[in-house]
């Protein structure tokens, strides 16, 4: 099989995973709808217990009566996931796995077109963190229920994609000379991978806020009620962090290791590598801050959503408008 036969069937898996997500998304949304209306049922007999309370003069202990009163009233129990819901959010996650192989495929085939690890220009990159993300979402499904988050992760997946497709779409090329090095596939996978898990963590990050700052409120907030409590998304995302950062800890020391063997030293003041440092730092104040008594968890948390758009901002502008050592985008 030729290197143009296998880029061609690389670009057809692609094509296929954005399909197969594209279902899977539809799939995670029909998922919410079935639900959203069971869990509005639980939260208005809240509501009705809670006023049961006041009426009563609940006193200083109304919060502890409230959660007495509420294992009594009927509906007020977490109520089990209709069976539409059920079917729907099961064939998303099916979906959702045959995707996330069909991505493999692609990369894999993109790698074998051009005999090297397929991450060598942006294009290559974005297939790689459409791969890490929807792995690390998968992977983390087959271990609890995450079909309430499906949709908030697929959807920007497959606008990622896109952007590949179509902004930066590179054909199968041989790398640069100081690129061929074993660290590309140190450094840059282990980046990838912990893009992929910071791009969850961003997702289950704004929902905390989101449902923090508007949960209460009907219309298009509504379906905030659908998502576990704010104290649990909080605590999902934090894990996240902790498990990432320490990759980007590891890609920042993999990078400097890189540089001197290519260029003679350890640190060359290069956008890119300014940037990741920069990305570093921020996640570095996140975590702190999360454990700092005297900040509040909210605040912590923009910190994290302020760390992926540095992230945002290192792969879309400076790869792109920066000129430096690291001007490997491939437009």
């Amino acid at each position: 099989m030729t290197h143009e036969t296998l880029a061609t069937y690389a670009n057809l898996s692609l094509y296929s995973a954005m399909a197969v997500l594209t279902l899977s998304m539809l799939g995670y949304a029909g998922y919410l709808a079935g639900w959203l209306p069971a869990r509005d049922d639980v939260a208005e007999s809240a509501d009705v217990a809670d006023r049961a309370l006041v009426a009563a003069g609940g006193g200083s202990s109304l919060g502890e009566a409230a959660s007495s009163l509420s294992a009594e009233v009927p509906g007020t129990v977490e109520p089990e996931v209709p069976l539409r819901a059920r079917k729907a959010g099961g064939v998303a996650q099916t979906f959702a796995i045959l995707g996330t192989v069909l991505l493999a495929v692609s990369a894999a085939l993109r790698g074998l077109s051009v005999e090297r690890w397929p991450l060598g220009n942006m294009f290559e990159f974005g297939v790689a963190s459409a791969l890490f993300t929807m792995l690390v979402f998968v992977l983390w499904g087959l271990r609890r229920d995450l079909r309430w988050l499906g949709v908030f992760v697929v959807a920007p997946v497959l606008i990622l994609l896109g952007l590949a497709n179509t902004v930066w779409y590179t054909e199968a090329a041989e790398l640069m000379p100081s690129l061929k090095s074993i660290w590309l596939v140190i450094h840059v996978t282990v980046a990838t991978i912990s893009v992929g898990l910071f791009a969850v963590g961003f997702v289950v990050a704004l929902l905390y806020l989101a449902q923090d700052r508007f949960g209460s409120e009907r219309g298009v907030w509504r379906v905030l009620r659908a998502l576990p409590e704010g104290r649990v998304l909080e605590r999902l995302t934090y894990g996240l962090h902790i498990i990432s950062f320490p990759l980007w800890t590891f890609t920042l020391i993999a990078g400097a290791i890189w540089a001197r063997q290519a260029w003679g030293s350890y640190w060359n003041w290069d956008p890119k590598e300014v940037w990741t440092f920069i990305i570093w730092v921020v996640y570095a104040a996140y975590l702190h801050a999360r454990v700092t008594r005297g900040w509040r968890r909210q605040s912590a948390t923009w910190i994290a959503v302020a760390g992926f758009a540095c992230i945002i901002i290192n792969y879309a502008v400076v790869n792109v408008y920066f000129v430096g050592q690291h001007s490997y985008s491939g437009l």
